[in-house]
């Protein structure tokens, strides 16, 4: 019985690096059906709906899928679809690791962590209002349940991984309600974990940290806002956007895509890196319980370390074809 998996290839270069996550997903010769569905800006072109009703019940049925990126437009037009999706099915812990690939030219190649960001919450939840032409309001929302289930989620995460330290992240001495709440929330739960060091740092202060040594970390526990910002500033780190996967992950569904947005300028020319969906996929593979997962970041580890195995966003010349072919051969060797 093969598993059924839902394949959301997205906008601009999403269905390029989709095409080539199935081809790398199918060569592992793994028992799964990938039914893909519309979802972003070519879903709304082709049925006037960001997210089309057949698209939310075959998640809503499968309760898997992987996801390519989606074009959200910059101060107009319509609401985040990322953020839709995570709200509709409350996909509330997002996982976003950091680490070093191949010898890829980076400012911090050792880094080993992973973010567990709250995915429904905070300014996220998307309530604004227009006071005057001249004045807009966005609300932050922090609640005990939601602060509750993400730390928990992080804690139980570092405690089946061996990992000592959390570090959990807010701006708790200014918005002392909202990220006082998450903090004090995060400290309860903590308490549960005697063995497990907890360490407690501004997001001003995280970002310079980060950046000065980010191989002190291991987990990162955070609101909304800065999980975006911190994960973006941590794959900088690493070599780029490019190398950085995600999960969102809820009760009993999940949803595997890569941090990178759609890049609209390169879509079709043959050019996107699919290495954050093919880590993605191994993230999915995790989720499963097939021990493939770990095999693809091996591979992707001495594949990259070849600087004739790049694409171009990674200092290489390769296509994302070329790219792919040769990535399916060096997997099939492991």
């Amino acid at each position: 019985m093969k598993r059924k998996i839902v394949a959301l290839p997205g906008d601009g270069i999403g269905p390029e690096i989709m095409g080539a996550t199935l081809k790398m997903l199918d060569s592992l010769e793994l028992p799964f059906e990938f039914i893909e569905a519309n979802i972003g800006q070519s879903a709304y072109d082709a049925t006037g709906e960001l997210m089309p009703q057949r698209t939310l019940d075959l998640l809503e049925e499968h309760k898997i899928a992987i996801k390519g990126p989606t074009t959200t437009p910059i101060g107009f037009g319509f609401t985040s679809v990322n953020v839709g999706l995570r709200k509709h099915f409350d996909l509330y812990a997002n996982l976003r690791p950091v680490r070093g690939y191949g010898d890829i030219p980076c400012l911090f190649p050792a880094v080993n962590l992973i973010i567990f960001r709250e995915n429904t919450e905070d300014l996220y939840a998307g309530i604004e209002e227009e006071i005057s032409p001249d004045e807009m309001h966005s609300i932050k929302v922090i609640t005990r349940k939601g602060s509750t289930r993400i730390a928990e989620a992080a804690f139980d995460y570092a405690k089946t991984h061996g990992i000592e330290k959390v570090t959990v992240v807010t701006k708790a001495n200014i918005m002392k309600k909202t990220d006082g709440l998450f903090l004090a929330v995060a400290r309860e739960v903590a308490e549960d974990y005697p063995e497990i060091q907890v360490e407690e740092v501004l997001i001003d202060n995280m970002c310079m940290q980060l950046v000065l040594d980010p191989t002190r970390y291991q987990l990162i526990l955070t609101e909304n806002l800065y999980g975006d910002i911190l994960s973006d500033l941590c794959a900088g780190l690493i070599g780029g956007i490019g190398l950085a996967p995600g999960a969102n992950i809820g009760t009993d569904m999940a949803v595997f895509e890569p941090v990178h947005g759609s890049a609209p300028d390169i879509a079709g020319k043959n050019m996107a890196n699919p290495t954050a969906l093919f880590l993605s996929a191994a993230m999915m593979l995790d989720y499963l319980g097939f021990e493939e997962g770990e095999r693809i970041r091996r591979t992707l580890h001495s594949y990259l370390q070849n600087p004739q195995n790049r694409t171009r966003d990674l200092g290489g010349e390769l296509t994302t074809t070329a790219f792919t072919d040769g990535f399916i051969k060096a997997l099939q060797l492991r």
